[in-house]
């Protein structure tokens, strides 16, 4: 239990800083504008996740996948950013926001899995 926490936490640290490099990327100064390096971050963790969910060698690997899906993508992809962002957003901007954001990221996730499958 205690290494599976330990992988989970390092694989956060390197999705958090993966996170991190893309906000320095795709900065967000207007807090009333799309923020897009949170909507890139959840669509292309939501890809990755796909991927990795069609890999049985990882998903079936306990250390593995603690490290990669709940550390790595589990620190790379944020919600509660989304969240905040979206309550700063107006109106129809916030629900498209939320709308293009679950659409997207199951999207991303299907061709995800089939990129694995093909």
């Amino acid at each position: 239990m205690k290494r599976l926490a330990a992988l989970a936490a390092t694989g956060a640290v390197v999705g958090s800083l993966l996170r991190y490099i893309v906000t320095l990327v795709i900065p967000h100064s207007d807090l009333h504008s799309w923020p897009w390096a949170t909507f890139a971050v959840n669509v292309v963790g939501a890809f990755i996740i796909g991927v990795v969910a069609a890999m049985p060698r990882v998903m079936t690997n306990e250390q593995l996948r603690h490290f990669l899906v709940t550390g790595v993508l589990g620190g790379f992809t944020t919600f509660s950013a989304l969240a905040v962002e979206t309550i700063q957003l107006n109106g129809i901007v916030a629900w498209s926001y939320i709308a293009a954001t679950f659409v997207a990221g199951v999207l991303a996730t299907h061709i995800g899995t089939k990129v694995v499958s093909s």
